[in-house]
């Protein structure tokens, strides 16, 4: 089955975002998009890859120290 192509309202949706930054994200080549003639469409398989690359994972917590003193 061929991956669902997404209009940019729709790709902005899935990503909780604004179409303007979809378009940025396009215009500055972040992003693999497709062109049908003049539309532009993003596959949900580039916004996954997208999602994934841009991920941050959380630091472990460090330990206090025993021998700073609290503040007054």
């Amino acid at each position: 089955m061929p991956e669902r192509l997404l209009k940019i309202p729709d790709a902005a949706e899935r990503l909780g975002t604004g179409e303007r930054f979809i378009r940025r994200l396009i215009s500055e080549r972040r992003i693999a998009f497709v062109k049908v003639g003049r539309h532009v469409r993003i596959t949900e398989a580039v916004l996954d890859a997208y999602v994934e690359a841009n991920t941050v994972n959380p630091v472990a917590p460090r330990r206090a120290r025993a021998h700073y003193r609290r503040a007054a």
